[in-house]
């Protein structure tokens, strides 16, 4: 690895600054926070400010926001990310420390779509392939994306779809899935119990995007047979943890819309 130069190192940390709190910062506090001469952040925020990198804002003198230039590097950045392709290597990473089936998805409709999925090694798996779609309402990916809807979209979704059971623990009534929804959004984590396969279980959580809006949500499914409350639980937090490095690296720094 080649020697790093302090002088972009500076740079790049005054640049995150503003990734923190409203996007305003001074120079005082700049030189505050990362601990740098006054003289080095002056020549670093004069130099940035010429490259459009950080503007200064008229109504508040002596203070800066990002600039345009740092707007056009985020917009090529999330340009150049493939959701399908990000699912796929965070499912992986999450597949090989539980060794269970995990699949990321989008919502249609009332359908969910997987666009990623890494199968367990188990002899006894869930079977199912990339590319598959199921009704949202009995699957925990379905579940977590339906919840994360605005209210009136998601009446407008039950008004106009059917929600068909899949197996007798399916909810087929409208107002029984609005409950559940409601029990989603309140936990932050979405579960199926033989919804969609007398057989296996799920946990979900939700993939957001740098707006913080739900696109995806990633989920862990496990047979029956390896399934228990302990097991929920572990998986549950994993699940979380996978989601939320696949939102980071959808550019996700906090917040929700």
């Amino acid at each position: 690895m080649g020697r790093l130069v302090p002088a972009v190192t500076r740079a790049l940390d005054i640049l995150e600054l503003f990734l923190e709190g409203d996007g305003t910062l001074s120079a005082p506090d700049i030189t505050r926070k990362l601990q740098l001469p006054r003289t080095t952040v002056h020549e670093l925020v004069t130099t940035l400010a010429a490259r459009s990198y950080l503007v200064a804002i008229p109504e508040q003198p002596g203070c800066y926001r990002l600039g345009v230039r740092s707007y056009q590097l985020g917009s090529r950045y999330a340009e150049q990310l493939d959701l399908a392709a990000e699912g796929q290597r965070v499912a992986r990473e999450v597949a090989e420390t539980c060794d269970e089936t995990v699949h990321v998805a989008i919502l249609e409709d009332l359908d969910v779509i997987y666009i990623a999925k890494v199968d367990s090694t188990h002899a006894v798996r869930m079977v199912s392939a990339a590319g598959r779609r199921l009704p949202a309402h009995c699957t925990s990916v379905g579940k977590m994306l339906l919840a994360a809807l605005p209210a009136e979209d998601l009446d407008l979704r039950i008004e106009e779809g059917e929600l068909a059971a899949m197996t007798h623990n399916s909810i087929t009534d409208p107002d029984a899935l609005r409950a559940a929804l409601a029990a989603i959004r309140e936990r932050g984590i979405a579960t199926e119990h033989r919804e969609s396969n007398p057989d296996v279980s799920c946990v979900a959580a939700p993939v957001r995007d740098s707006s913080g809006r739900v696109v995806a949500a990633l989920s862990i499914s496990v047979p029956m047979i390896r399934w228990s409350e302990e097991r929920e639980a572990e998986l549950a937090e994993l699940a979380a943890k996978g989601a939320g490095d696949l939102s980071v690296s959808l550019g996700h720094r906090g917040g929700t819309r």
